[in-house]
């Protein structure tokens, strides 16, 4: 399975000018802990990592330290999300049949997860890991007023991994440039192309770092894992 890691971003909500890959978590970088997980699932044989430039160097250097055993490659980034996934999919090796892509920033995926990701898209073309809305969501008009309450029951929170396969993937991502589309995720092209995104379950503790609490959260949680390991 080939796996895309969109890495490119700054990550202005952190309150700082780097990429936030590069933060401190528990004594290394954050995205080494994404990368690690990557390197225990054995579904994975060749990662991509999506970035800039100017951060390839930092993740050289960390790459070196891990010592992973599956190939790497690094793929220059757009301006947005969409853009440094287009870019990954056009680096992909001719014969990649399917990829994950997964969300750099989403460090505490389980190498698990990756696993049962790549075993679902062996029988769908597209999908995305998610787990089921605890909240009650309110839908909010104009002068913060609610609209609308919907069915919880309905509602899953999108996570990382989403697998596809890869000509389908491309095949949107073309439409999606060529009509001006703008997506926060690749399960949104696919839903516009009028094609089926099926769900696997996800982890509640994949969370996306984005604020320093999160960080503060992600530094719990694997203090957990290493305290219930055996």
């Amino acid at each position: 399975m080939h796996l895309l890691l969109p890495a490119a971003g700054v990550g202005k909500r952190m309150g700082g000018d780097r990429n936030k890959l590069l933060l401190p978590l528990r004594g290394e970088p954050l995205f080494a802990w994404t990368l690690k997980a990557a390197e225990a699932a054995s579904s994975i044989g060749w990662i991509g990592i999506i970035g800039q430039p100017v951060d390839f160097p930092d993740f050289e250097s960390m790459l070196s330290k891990l010592q992973l055993t599956k190939s790497v490659n690094f793929i220059q980034g757009g301006s947005t999300r969409q853009e440094s996934v287009y870019n990954g999919l056009q680096a992909l090796p001719d014969d990649a049949e399917a990829v994950l892509i997964h969300d750099g920033a989403r460090c505490l995926a389980t190498a698990g997860l990756f696993n049962r990701c790549a075993t679902a898209l062996e029988s769908c073309d597209g999908l995305i890991a998610a787990v089921p809305v605890k909240d009650t969501i309110k839908v909010v008009g104009d002068a913060g007023i609610v609209k609308d309450t919907p069915d919880r029951s309905a509602l899953w929170a999108a996570q990382t991994p989403q697998g596809f396969k890869v000509q389908q993937l491309k095949e949107c991502h073309d439409q999606g440039k060529s009509l001006g589309w703008e997506v926060t995720d690749d399960a949104a092209l696919f839903e516009r192309c009028g094609l089926p995104v099926k769900i696997v379950e996800g982890e509640e503790t994949n969370l996306k770092i984005t604020t320093p609490v999160d960080l503060a959260i992600a530094e719990f949680i694997l203090q957990r894992r290493i305290d219930q390991t055996p």
